[in-house]
């Protein structure tokens, strides 16, 4: 009889555990998914005091800067350049439907006039709410704002950090509780969801720093302290239950998120070595720099192609998801002309191409060494990235006829067969200015 009732108790258990972790999604955040799945395009901006030296945002922990030296740079960032106008219009522009700005970075620092923290934007001769101006321009303009929030931080005493793999170097010497900052961040994420107006997304960084060694062959639940994520997931999503969660802790999607991210490569690859998680089911993201580095860089100046550019956007469309595109603006609030250059290029490219992206799911093959394909109910398109010596082959092509042929950027007729299960379509040409040779197939079940 105890053998019996063990076994009931363990069950008992096991299923009210399992129900603690499911989560269901909301209606509004359904439809907030799908509005995500669909836009595909969104711009990353990382600034900060951090883009005071020009050396990227972990200069703190790279230099090993203390807390004390550190907080100096509080005085010194007075982007009086700053135009969230200009800011959202460029975006805009550049056809990117969402803004995720970073409100708090590893260093600490908040970005908007927080109550719970004194090295903040209204400790700066700015003073002015960052969060706030930038809120208020997205939603004048329709563009969704996002907010970057950091984990982990290199400047408070009661962030673990005698566990964390990063800011040993910061010279804290006091441990404080755990929980103190659990519950500091609860109480900023509060702020963001509060006072801001709608959100469109919380993107986390930082999980990985209480994570043992990276590596592709670590458990996803391999974690030195408990995060209460969960407790941070239920709170966001009850202030603003449309309100999307993204975690770069690049692994299999916890419980209460709603879309992945893979950070410097498109879903399905790991050129960069951080991108090893598998593909999920959630909605996706690609983030990528526009040169090699997120924050501001004074010697960085090995920026991508358009061609490059062109290639991250199709490729992370082929694989179903979006684009995460940043830029580092200047300390001064200025961003540097060589972003606008190719951010303005982007957008004059879309307003030829852009059918081939927006509102398109994956195509029925993974990515080709060619390229890739999108689909938008029935139109399928081939999106040509590199010259092939022979004609492209769509094998095992799922559907019955091919009604009409052409190119997405001219109309002009192209000689498409489809035979035996095969489409074969004419070799075309990607040229460094026009890098994305479009075929839409008009198909037929």
């Amino acid at each position: 009889m105890r053998k019996k009732l063990l076994s009931i108790v363990l069950l008992c258990g096991l299923y009210l555990c399992a129900a603690a972790q499911s989560y269901t999604p909301s209606p509004q955040n359904e439809q907030a998914r799908q509005w995500f799945t669909n836009a595909k395009f969104g711009l990353f901006i990382h600034w900060g005091p951090f883009s005071i030296p020009g050396s990227g945002e972990w200069v703190m922990n790279n230099r090993n800067i203390t807390v004390k030296n550190y907080t100096r740079l509080e005085k010194f960032f007075n982007p009086i350049d700053f135009n969230a106008q200009a800011w959202v219009s460029l975006a805009k522009g550049a056809g990117m439907k969402y803004i995720t700005l970073i409100t708090r970075h590893h260093d600490g620092f908040s970005m908007w006039d927080t109550k719970y923290s004194d090295f903040s934007i209204a400790h700066t001769p700015y003073k002015k709410d960052i969060v706030k101006q930038m809120a208020e321009e997205c939603h004048k303009q329709g563009v969704k704002l996002f907010l970057y929030y950091s984990l982990l931080d290199w400047r408070r005493d009661d962030y673990s950090y005698w566990t964390g793999r990063t800011g040993q170097g910061t010279g804290r010497t006091t441990r404080g509780k755990w929980e103190d900052y659990i519950q500091f961040m609860k109480n900023q994420l509060t702020e963001l969801l509060t006072n801001y107006g709608e959100i469109g997304g919380i993107w986390f960084d930082g999980y990985w720093d209480q994570m043992n060694e990276e590596s592709k062959d670590r458990k996803d639940n391999d974690v030195r302290i408990d995060w209460h994520m969960r407790e941070i997931y239920d709170l966001i999503h009850r202030l603003q239950p449309q309100c999307l969660i993204g975690n770069n802790h690049h692994m299999t999607p916890l419980p209460g998120e709603d879309f992945q991210m893979f950070e410097q490569d498109v879903p399905g690859e790991n050129t960069s070595g951080l991108s090893f998680q598998k593909i999920s089911a959630l909605p996706l993201e690609t983030c990528a720099t526009i040169n090699g580095s997120w924050g501001f860089n004074l010697t960085d100046t090995s920026y991508k192609t358009p061609a490059q550019l062109v290639a991250l956007l199709v490729k992370s469309a082929g694989n179903g998801g979006n684009l995460l595109l940043n830029i580092g603006p200047m300390p001064n609030g200025e961003i540097q002309p060589e972003f606008i250059e190719r951010m303005n290029w982007m957008g004059s490219w879309l307003k030829t191409y852009g059918p081939g992206i927006y509102q398109t799911k994956a195509g029925y093959l993974r990515p080709q060494s060619w390229g890739v394909l999108t689909q938008a109910g029935n139109k399928l398109y081939v999106h040509i990235l590199k010259q092939e010596a022979g004609d492209i082959q769509l094998a095992q092509f799922p559907y019955k006829r091919i009604t009409k042929a052409y190119l997405l950027k001219t109309g002009a007729a192209v000689k498409v067969t489809l035979q035996n299960g095969t489409a074969t379509i004419p070799a075309q040409t990607p040229t460094a200015t026009d890098p994305d040779q479009v075929v839409v197939l008009e198909i037929s079940e």
